[in-house]
């Protein structure tokens, strides 16, 4: 091995023989990439990650983001070894019912792990967005001689992580922004799980990211420590591009037969064969789990280390605090996660008015008559702000040079821009949306279950919500869209039906746990009389009686969402004309509705009120758990046409005679049924 010392062999071993360990017992797992990474990531933990493992949640650290989240068990090692709350029993219980050492890394699960990742593309995007809020936040806070945010955000990533669409569009637009403080360690071993990467990877990929505005630079051997301590430091010393450092590892290192091989990349490497590797990297102790005396000793110097710069930080911000009182005030709220005590006032009230506005613009006015209140949400949309309406007027655009604005320009890239929302959010101290059509949510819908998964607070607002598009056709008319996003655990859906719903929208989606998806209309919607009909705050419960307030057991139920809410509206006044009493329920979150308390449920969906009809302009799925099998659901359940959107309307069924059509049939069959 180049220029490496006995102790640094000593503790690259340790690290490597301990992920291969943890494989091993775990009888499953990936013990190629820990192994072969292991000098890489030794070389970043002991001599340049700057971070405090008693204190894993210190604002100023720098993020390490393990992007290619198979190789976990190196992780594991690495937090163990430098003294964060992960025992030697926690790696031995890798990938257990239970354990702290899930089989890919999971945020908020163990200690240390800065974000969920596993699908490949999604860490490296991931740590753009880290990139982005530490510029942003730099921007913000940063005074002459009180540089109180100062940290990098380091990736470790492999071929998978690059062969993925969603690293191009991230890395490109990190090239744009000139995110100097994203350093990326690519594992450039050559190998992939169907065998070498020249099967379907062969591109120039230093050629590529050069074409980035990215520098690029080269290890020839992973295991020559003086070289990659070299090329971290020149990636440090550029202040303007993005870094990528290839370095040629080889997966498996130190396996006399899965060295090079695909077979080291996702099994354990079996008994024999991890003794022979031990015997092979000149490691004496059989005992399984030993760690060397001298080994931990280096490796645990990063809790004292990290002590004294937290330490020294927290002196630093001391000072800063004297100096500038009120921005170290908003710094303290802005980390904590706490909205101002009076960010509420700003809400904007819409009166009622026929004509209406389409909640894609209420949405917008609610995003700058609270801008000034709430100073650390920001977001942009894919291309498509003027149709989003998520500008901050007056804001400024966040580009390169000029990390203070808030307006965010991803370009059309919307699964960079769903993995970047998460990487800001976990960075911590931001508020971050991203816009873009309903029908493209598809795009993006990997970074949206990892936020749900994770439980950040990421805004989605996506406009266009129905064949209410219109003449674009059924490439933009979302269909399935609504239901796809209603299964995803944890994220909370949200479909409004005029601009006070769309305030209440908002408001919640500022204020519940985890990400939230607003669902926005393309055309104007009226604005509802609330003197007549129920406060729009009811939506904070999902779904509430808009009609019909004295009346607890109506001859029939209709739900409704969105623009459809309207129609059932009328539909109810036209049935009262004939003697049915139909109660109508805005149903704008199905996932609000089900965390109210079973009375409330019961009040608003009354069961012995077996007559119910549903009516969305989308997939039917999920609609029968609220109608019941004897209930009728007005939907949209195939593609639709290019046609103008009240055209659409009338053909697929969504008008007041069809609502009434079908009411008065499920009231005559309850009648029967009785």
């Amino acid at each position: 091995m180049n220029n490496m010392n006995q102790l640094d062999q000593l503790c690259i071993n340790t690290i490597r023989v301990l992920a291969a360990e943890e494989v091993e017992k775990a009888k499953s797992g990936h013990p190629g990439m820990p192994m072969g990474s292991a000098s890489m990531a030794y070389v970043l933990w002991t001599k340049f990650l700057r971070h405090n493992p008693t204190n894993p949640s210190w604002t100023d650290r720098d993020r390490f983001v393990l992007s290619a989240g198979h190789g976990s068990a190196l992780l594991y090692a690495l937090l163990h070894l430098t003294g964060y709350d992960l025992s030697l029993e926690d790696l031995m219980e890798f990938r257990q019912w239970g354990s702290r050492t899930p089989g890919h890394p999971e945020y908020g699960h163990t200690p240390g792990v800065e974000v969920t990742t596993g699908p490949l593309g999604q860490g490296l995007s991931n740590a753009v967005g880290m990139a982005m809020a530490e510029r942003f936040l730099a921007a913000q806070f940063n005074r002459p001689g009180f540089d109180i945010v100062d940290h990098y955000t380091y990736v470790i990533n492999g071929d998978g992580d690059l062969m993925e669409g969603v690293t191009h569009e991230a890395a490109s637009l990190a090239g744009h922004l000139k995110l100097g403080r994203l350093i990326c360690l690519y594992d450039d071993n050559h190998i992939s799980i169907e065998g070498d990467t020249e099967l379907a990877f062969t591109e120039d990929r230093a050629g590529r990211f050069e074409a980035y505005g990215w520098q690029v630079l080269r290890v020839e051997d992973g295991n020559d420590i003086a070289a990659l301590e070299a090329a971290l430091e020149t990636a440090l010393a550029e202040k303007e591009k993005p870094s990528l450092v290839m370095v040629r590892n080889h997966i498996g290192f130190g396996s006399p037969h899965k060295q090079d091989n695909p077979a080291a990349h996702g099994e354990p490497l079996g008994s024999e064969e991890l003794r022979l590797t031990k015997e092979n990297l000149g490691w004496m102790e059989a005992t399984p789990f030993h760690i060397p005396d001298q080994a931990l000793a280096y490796f645990r110097q990063a809790v004292q280390q990290g002590k004294f710069r937290e330490a020294k930080w927290q002196g630093l911000f001391e000072s800063y605090s004297k100096a500038f009182p009120v921005l170290a005030q908003e710094w303290q709220q802005w980390t904590s996660g706490r909205l101002p005590d009076d960010w509420e006032n700003s809400i904007p009230v819409f009166h009622p008015n026929e004509k209406g506005i389409a909640t894609r613009a209420a949405s917008g006015e609610f995003i700058n008559a609270v801008s000034g209140s709430l100073p650390n949400l920001l977001g942009g949309s894919a291309d498509l702000a003027p149709s989003n309406k998520t500008n901050i007027k007056g804001a400024g655009d966040f580009a390169a040079g000029h990390y203070q604005g808030r307006n965010l320009h991803f370009g059309v890239r919307e699964h960079g821009m769903g993995s970047i929302l998460n990487g800001m959010a976990l960075h911590g101290g931001l508020i971050p949306y991203g816009a873009t059509f309903l029908v493209f949510s598809d795009y993006m819908r990997p970074p949206i279950r990892l936020s749900a998964m994770m439980g950040l607070k990421v805004i989605y607002v996506f406009t266009h919500d129905s064949i209410g598009v219109g003449e674009d056709g059924p490439t933009h008319q979302p269909v399935e869209h609504l239901a796809s996003l209603r299964v995803i655990p944890g994220l909370t859906v949200i479909r409004p039906a005029d601009a006070n719903e769309t305030n209440e929208a908002w408001r919640a989606a500022l204020t519940v746990k985890g990400p939230v998806a607003l669902i926005l209309s393309r055309q104007n919607l009226p604005v509802l009389d609330r003197q007549k009909f129920a406060a729009a705050d009811g939506l904070s419960r999902g779904a509430y009686t808009l009609n019909q307030a004295g009346i607890s057991t109506p001859d029939a139920i209709i739900l409704a969402s969105g623009s459809e809410v309207h129609l059932a509206l009328r539909a109810a006044a036209k049935l009262q004309e004939t003697g049915v009493v139909a109660r109508v329920v805005s149903m704008p979150s199905w996932e609000l509705f089900e965390q109210q308390p079973q009375e409330y449920r019961q009040a608003v969906l009354p069961t012995q009120v077996k007559a119910r009809v549903a009516v969305e302009a989308g997939s039917s799925q999920g609609w029968w758990r609220y109608t019941g099998d004897s209930g009728e659901i007005i939907s949209i359940d195939h593609f639709g046409a290019s046609s103008p959107a009240n055209v659409l309307f009338d053909k697929f069924g969504f008008t007041v005679d069809n609502i009434v059509e079908k009411t008065l049939k499920v009231v005559q069959s309850s009648k029967n049924a009785v």
